[in-house]
């Protein structure tokens, strides 16, 4: 599958906010839109009037990129929340918000979301006892993510523990930090989702 390779610091640039896709740095003083809160590019700081189809292309595309998803993926989890019961637009986010690698990084296991994306290909996680290799793979409540147990003797491991021990957990997730495993408790509500993004403008995207 093709992904997203050139610098993630011109994407929340493009956004016009942080989509903390580069760990710490995006907590530190060298954050892009820190120093440049303007699109990248010749003309990124003309001032342009958004339409209203280009505050829902932005809305759309600010949470594909905020959860690190591919386009055909993205479309395919709007699908989902279609068929789902309640409202559209919080069924998608918590579709994203249940995805391993988004699991692994909320509850500090990994830096950012792309390093959870690695760490979960590279084998170093397992759900309810069992290696789990697919970021994409969909926990559900009452799922157990754990660290393997060879793994925790990685120093790469040892480093991303300590860088993000302080991290806090959202409610919805129980984090064992002794046991290095954290148990999903119920899937989020709307409020406990911290995306920063209007899902109703989706929605309509997805409507036209």
């Amino acid at each position: 599958m093709a992904r997203y390779t050139g610098a993630v610091c011109r994407l929340c640039r493009r956004e016009g906010q942080k989509l903390f896709l580069k760990g710490e740095r995006c907590y530190s003083e060298k954050c892009s839109v820190a120093h440049r809160n303007y699109a990248p590019g010749q003309h990124g700081q003309g001032r342009k009037k958004a339409s209203e189809y280009g505050l829902q292309l932005r809305a759309k595309q600010t949470a594909r990129r905020f959860y690190g998803v591919q386009e055909s993926q993205f479309y395919h989890y709007f699908e989902m929340a279609e068929r789902k019961q309640g409202v559209t637009g919080d069924n998608l986010l918590k579709i994203l918000e249940s995805r391993l690698d988004n699991v692994v990084y909320r509850v500090g296991f990994a830096s950012s979301r792309a390093e959870a994306r690695q760490l979960v290909g590279h084998g170093h996680f397992e759900v309810n006892g069992r290696r789990v290799d697919i970021a994409s793979y969909l926990v559900r409540p009452g799922d157990v993510i754990s660290i393997c147990e060879k793994s925790r003797s990685s120093e790469k491991i040892k480093a991303v523990l300590e860088a993000n021990g302080a991290r806090p957990v959202p409610q919805w997730i129980d984090l064992n930090r002794d046991a290095l495993e954290a148990k999903v408790v119920s899937l989020p509500e709307r409020d406990q989702i911290e995306a920063p993004v209007d899902e109703q403008l989706i929605v309509e995207f997805y409507s036209k």
